[in-house]
């Protein structure tokens, strides 16, 4: 059995189990379920969802969704099952390749897809030692696998969350085609007047707005570390620990 540990998130709201060694989810899943503009009643599908950080996150967060998960590595399968179910909530799980989903998940659609697809393109550098870190960190499946699969299963109207690291910005942008519109990107700055390390992108089925560069969302509170403690910002810290939404069309008219 993979060793695991036991951890807070959302302010203790979420005791979430994850592997001792590999992928460690941290900040980017909780930013990514705050930014889905999910309501109660809503499908939503989590593709590659780990141990269930980010779709426990959202239904947290938003109270009577029906949530589903993707998830090909069996362990983290195993645990984003547990969590669900020790954190009370209701969720499937399906142990699936995204680029190979149960028929079931092909002929289903929902309101919402989120995704936080691995940083790191390894045909670009080498792998992690260990298996589920690589898994979470690095990409045998192409962003465009999962950007194409996430809008596959969207309904008109529905709209694709990503998370993705900001030199792949480009890369990004081109798998969105004109099957998307109201694209919205949301720089991720480590800190005020540094440069953004990753970035939210959203887009929305079969729609036809303008593409939005947003301002930047700033983590972190001065332009420099100078103390111990975690230094988020106000913004960042009700995110963190109260489970507050990161409202993407609210920064249109900053």
């Amino acid at each position: 059995m993979t060793e695991t540990t036991e951890d807070d998130f959302l302010g203790g709201r979420l005791r979430i189990r994850q592997p001792v060694n590999g992928y460690r989810a941290g900040l980017d899943p909780v930013l990514l379920a705050a930014s889905v503009p999910a309501r109660s009643g809503q499908d939503v599908l989590e593709l590659g969802v780990g141990t269930g950080v980010a779709l426990l996150c959202l239904l947290a967060r938003v109270p009577g969704l029906s949530a589903t998960g993707v998830e090909r590595h069996p362990g983290l399968a195993a645990l984003a099952r547990e969590n669900v179910s020790a954190n009370g909530f209701t969720a499937r799980i399906a142990e699936a390749d995204l680029a190979d989903l149960p028929p079931d998940l092909r002929e289903t659609s929902f309101d919402h897809v989120l995704a936080n697809p691995p940083f790191f393109d390894r045909t670009r550098g080498s792998a992690a030692k260990t298996g589920t870190r690589e898994d979470g960190r690095g990409q045998a499946t192409p962003v465009r696998v999962w950007i194409d699969t996430g809008i596959r299963r969207l309904r008109p109207g529905g709209r694709l969350s990503l998370i993705q690291r900001a030199e792949r910005l480009p890369e990004v942008l081109a798998c969105l085609d004109d099957r998307v519109g109201d694209v919205l990107v949301l720089p991720l700055a480590p800190r005020l007047n540094k440069p953004a390390k990753l970035f939210i992108v959203q887009a929305k089925k079969a729609a036809k707005g303008d593409f939005r560069l947003l301002a930047p969302f700033v983590i972190h509170a001065g332009e420099a570390h100078v103390a111990d403690g975690d230094d988020y910002s106000d913004r960042v810290s009700a995110i963190l620990r109260d489970a507050a939404p990161l409202d993407l069309a609210g920064f249109i008219n900053r």
